[in-house]
C-alpha cells in the first residue's frame, strides 16, 4: 500500500499492467504483453479487471513449464496437480477440482478461446505457449457458465510466416528426461506450426512392493499442430489439433497409520502399496497409476465484416478417455483398491460480433456446449481382510503389523475356520452426466471520454442437465451383505434423472484513467456454479435424487494498475459474497457427494510490484492475502467457521532475473526466486490432522546464451533446500477413517541445451 501511496503522490506518470512476476515495461524494456481476456487485443493495463498474464518467454525464464509450477508466482492461483487426471484449481481460495460427471466447475480453463473445464479432461503439458492469461473474479460474459470465480486462458503460439525451428534437451535427477520444440514455416498466406513435449522421469517414492513400481514417475507427450489461413487482409482461420497422452504410475497415497518393514508409516519415506493381486480384471490395469489420452480440435475464423466490425466463430471438440487405479489405504494390504475410468466428450461453438468505434466498443453473440462424460470407479479386496482392517473385528489381530507383514490376510481363515483362505470381492459404481448450455451475451463499453470508460454485460443462458448412475454391488460371502457400508446395487440398472435451469449472469466495469500512466478500476460481476443434480442409489436400487441448488456469488472489487519510469504494479481489494456455497464430501461408501455448505464470504488484496533499474535487470516481487471461508454461523452446520479447501491465507513470490550480454554474441541470464504459501486445509470441515503448514521454497534457473542467441545452456532447480511438505492429504481414505498423504515434490534439478534455428 505503501507502494502506491508513494506512486500517488509523485509527480511522475505511469502506465499500468496487471503482469504477473515482471510486467514488460513500456518504457524500460520495450516489450507490452498484449491479453484478450475482454475478447478484443489490449495491453493488460487497460483491462478494468484483476489479470495476471505471462508469455511463454517469461515462463522459460523463470523455469516454469506445468500449471501447478506457473501458480506459484500467481498471487491469488494455487493449482494442485494430484495426478494429471485429479488437478485442483483454487482461485482466490475457491477450489474446482471434483471429477464426478454430474457436478460443474468453478473455474474456467480455456484453451485456445474453448472451454475445456471439466476436471478429468481439462489437464494438458504447456509447450510453445504464447502466452497464459489468469482473469480473477466471476466473468460469465466473457468466459462462459464454469468462470464462477475466474478463468485460465492458455493460447498456444500461432504458425508465422517464414522459416523458425527450436529443440530444447534436458536431463535431470530422478533419471528426468526432456525434448521439445517447434517447427514453423509458411508464408503470408499460408503458414503451420509443429510443436512438441515429452517428458519421462522415474517416481520420487520408493515403493518396497515387489509387483509395482516407484511412485509419481511421468512419462508424457504433447504434440500439436497449427494451420493458419490468411487469404486477404481481413480474413484468418486458425486450425489446431492437439494430442496429449500420460503413462504415469501410481499416486502416493501413504497412511501414517499403517506401517511398512521400515517402520512406521511416513509420507516422505518409503511406501508400500501393492495394488489389487486382480487388478488387471477387476480394476482394468495391471499396475497402480495413469494411462490418460486427450485429443483436441480447434477452427476458429476471424472476419473483419466491415470497418469497425469483426465476426469471430469458435468450434471446439475434446475427448478424453482416463483410467487410473490406485491403492486407497495407503499400505501393503489388499484393501482399499481403487480404479478411476473417466470418459468423455465435449463440443462447443461460438458466434462473436465485435465493434470498436471511437466512443463505443462491444460483443454480443450466442454460445453452445454440449457435454457428455462417466466416471467409473471399481474397487477391489479380500473380504477377510477388509473386515479385519475397518473393524478390528478378530481381537489381537492388526491390519497390518509393526514389521509391514498384513496380518489381516489370516482372517478370511480364522473366519470360515480354514474354509477359504482368499476371498476376493469387488463392486463398482458409476455416474454420468450429459449437460446442455445455450447462451446469448452482450457486453459494451462506452468511452465516455479519454479518461473514463463504462462496461456493462450480461449472459442469459439455459442448462438441461441430465444425470445417470449405476452400480454393480454383490453381497459378501463373509457378511452377508455389500461390503462397503452405503453401497446399494442398482444389479447394472442405470438410475436418470434430469432438470433444466436458467440464469442472468451480468457485470459492471469502471475504468478510469487518473494520467495517462495511472489506471484505477472498480468491478461487479455475479458468478454463479451450475446447480447439481445428484444421483445415487437408495435402499433397494431406487434412485435417491439430491438437487442441489445453484452456487451463486457475487464479486466486489476496485485496484489501480500503475507505471512510473522503473517501476510498475498492481493493487486489488476484492470482496465476495456466496449463497449455498458447494462442498464436495466423500462418503463411508467411497462416493464423493456434493452437499450446501451455506453461505461463505471472501475479502482479499493482491499486489505485484517490479523494479527494472537496467534493460538487464529486473526485480519481482507479488503477494495475496485472502480472509475467506464458509461463515461462521449456526445455519451452516459442520461446516461453519471453516476455512476454504486449499486457500492459503498468505501467497507472495519474489525474486530477480538477470539477463546481460557479455560480448562476442554471448549473454549470461538467471532468475531465483521465493516463494511461500501459509497454512492450508486439505478438507472441509477443516482438521489440523488434514492441513499442511506454511511452505517457503527457493528455486533458480540460469544459464549462458551465445552464437547470437541460436544456443543456450542452462541449469535449474525447484525446491533448493529440498524441504519436505504435503500435496495433499486425507483423499478417498479419508472416507473410510483411514487418510492417507501424498508427499509434495522433492528437490529437482538438471540442465537443457536449446537450438534455435
Amino acid at each position: 500500500m505503501q507502494f502506491f501511496v508513494a506512486l500517488l503522490s509523485s509527480s511522475t506518470a505511469f502506465p499500468a499492467t496487471a503482469q504477473t512476476m515482471a510486467p514488460e515495461v513500456e518504457a524500460a524494456g520495450g516489450e507490452q504483453i498484449i491479453v484478450t481476456a475482454q475478447k478484443i487485443e489490449q495491453r493488460a493495463m487497460d483491462v478494468p479487471i484483476t489479470i495476471s498474464a505471462v508469455s511463454g518467454k517469461r515462463m522459460a525464464e523463470i523455469g516454469v513449464s506445468d500449471l501447478d509450477e506457473l501458480s506459484n508466482y500467481i498471487p491469488g492461483l494455487n493449482i494442485q496437480e494430484q495426478s494429471a487426471n485429479n488437478p485442483g484449481i483454487v482461485i482466490r481460495g475457491i477450489t474446482s477440482d471434483s471429477g464426478s460427471a454430474q457436478q460443474a466447475p468453478r473455474v474456467t480453463l480455456y484453451y485456445n478461446g474453448v472451454d475445456i473445464s471439466r476436471s478429468r479432461g481439462s489437464y494438458q503439458d504447456i509447450y510453445d505457449m504464447e502466452r497464459i492469461e489468469v482473469i480473477k473474479g466471476p466473468q460469465a460474459t466473457l468466459f462462459g457458465t464454469a468462470s464462477a470465480v475466474g478463468a485460465i486462458s492458455m493460447i498456444s503460439a500461432r504458425p508465422k510466416p517464414g522459416f523458425a525451428a527450436e529443440l530444447t534437451a534436458g536431463y535431470g535427477n530422478y533419471d528426468a528426461k526432456l525434448l521439445s520444440g517447434f517447427v514453423n514455416g509458411g508464408s503470408d498466406k499460408v503458414s503451420g506450426r509443429i510443436a512438441f513435449a515429452w517428458k519421462k522421469r522415474d517416481g520420487y517414492v520408493k515403493n518396497l512392493s515387489a509387483t509395482q513400481d516407484d511412485l509419481y514417475a511421468r512419462d508424457q507427450l504433447g504434440v500439436r499442430g497449427s494451420l493458419r489461413l490468411t487469404p486477404t487482409d481481413n480474413f484468418t482461420a486458425d486450425l489446431i489439433l492437439t494430442y496429449d497422452r500420460q503413462r504415469n504410475s501410481g499416486t502416493p497415497f501413504i497412511s501414517r497409520a499403517l506401517p511398512t518393514s521400515q517402520g512406521p508409516g511416513n509420507p516422505f519415506g518409503a511406501a508400500n502399496l501393492s495394488g489389487s493381486p486382480l487388478s488387471s480384471s477387476a480394476l482394468r490395469g495391471d499396475k497402480l497409476g495413469l494411462r490418460r489420452d486427450v485429443y483436441d480440435a480447434n477452427l476458429t475464423f476471424s472476419w473483419d465484416i466491415a470497418d469497425d466490425w469483426t465476426l469471430t466463430m469458435v468450434h471446439g471438440y475434446r475427448d478424453f478417455d482416463s483410467n487410473e487405479i490406485f491403492d486407497a489405504d495407503g499400505s501393503a494390504a489388499w484393501y482399499l483398491e481403487f480404479g478411476e475410468e473417466a470418459k468423455g466428450w465435449q463440443a462447443s461453438h461460438e458466434t462473436r460480433f465485435s465493434y470498436a468505434g471511437d466512443h463505443f466498443r462491444g460483443a454480443f453473440g450466442w454460445n453452445m456446449f454440449r457435454e457428455k462424460s462417466n466416471q467409473r470407479v471399481p474397487f477391489s479386496t479380500e473380504e477377510g481382510t477388509y473386515i479385519q482392517c475397518a473393524t478390528r473385528l478378530i481381537p489381537g489381530l492388526a491390519c497390518v503389523a509393526a514389521d509391514g507383514t498384513v496380518t489381516a490376510s489370516q482372517a478370511t481363515a480364522i473366519l470360515t475356520q480354514g474354509a477359504a483362505t482368499v476371498i476376493p470381492y469387488n463392486s463398482v459404481f458409476e455416474n454420468q452426466g450429459k449437460n446442455d448450455s445455450y447462451s446469448m451475451f452482450a457486453d459494451g463499453t462506452w468511452l465516455a471520454s479519454p479518461s473514463l470508460e463504462l462496461t456493462a454485460g450480461i449472459r442469459a443462458l439455459i442448462e438441461k442437465r441430465r444425470s445417470g448412475f449405476v452400480t454393480t454391488v454383490p453381497n459378501s460371502v463373509l457378511s452377508g451383505a455389500p461390503l462397503i457400508p452405503g453401497q446399494v446395487n442398482t444389479n447394472g440398472r442405470v438410475l436418470r434423472a434430469e432438470d433444466s435451469f436458467a440464469a442472468f449472469l451480468p457485470r459492471f466495469n469502471i475504468l478510469y484513467r487518473f494520467s495517462p500512466n495511472l489506471n484505477g478500476f472498480a468491478t461487479v460481476s455475479k458468478g454463479r456454479r451450475s446447480p447439481t443434480v445428484s444421483l445415487d442409489a437408495a435402499a433397494g436400487g431406487v434412485a435417491r435424487i439430491n438437487r442441489i441448488a445453484g452456487e451463486n456469488v457475487w464479486n466486489y472489487e476496485v485496484g489501480l494498475k500503475a507505471n512510473s519510469g522503473i517501476i510498475s504494479g498492481s493493487l486489488g481489494v476484492y470482496y465476495q459474497k456466496y449463497d449455498n456455497f458447494q462442498v464436495s464430501v466423500t462418503g463411508t461408501d467411497g462416493v464423493n457427494r456434493t452437499v450446501s455448505a451455506g453461505t461463505a464470504s471472501n475479502l482479499g488484496v493482491e499486489a505485484e510490484v517490479a523494479i527494472q533499474p537496467t534493460s538487464w535487470l529486473n526485480i519481482f516481487a507479488n503477494g495475496g492475502y485472502i480472509d475467506g471461508g464458509i461463515d461462521n454461523k449456526e445455519a451452516n452446520g459442520r461446516f461453519a467457521g471453516d476455512q476454504f479447501r486449499l486457500q492459503p491465507k498468505f501467497q507472495s513470490a519474489a525474486g530477480f532475473t538477470i539477463d546481460a550480454p557479455l560480448g562476442n554474441g554471448m549473454r549470461v541470464f538467471a532468475t531465483p526466486s521465493l516463494t511461500y504459501r501459509s497454512k492450508i486445509y486439505f478438507e472441509v470441515p477443516n482438521t489440523e490432522a488434514i492441513s499442511q503448514k506454511a511452505v517457503m521454497l527457493a528455486n533458480l534457473r540460469a544459464g549462458i546464451g551465445f552464437a547470437d542467441d541460436r544456443y543456450e545452456i542452462s541449469g535449474f532447480i525447484r525446491n533448493l533446500t529440498n524441504k519436505d511438505y504435503l500435496l495433499d492429504a486425507g483423499n478417498t481414505g479419508g472416507g473410510f477413517s483411514i487418510p492417507t498423504y501424498i508427499p509434495a515434490e522433492p528437490r529437482f534439478y538438471g540442465v537443457q541445451l536449446t537450438g534455435r534455428f
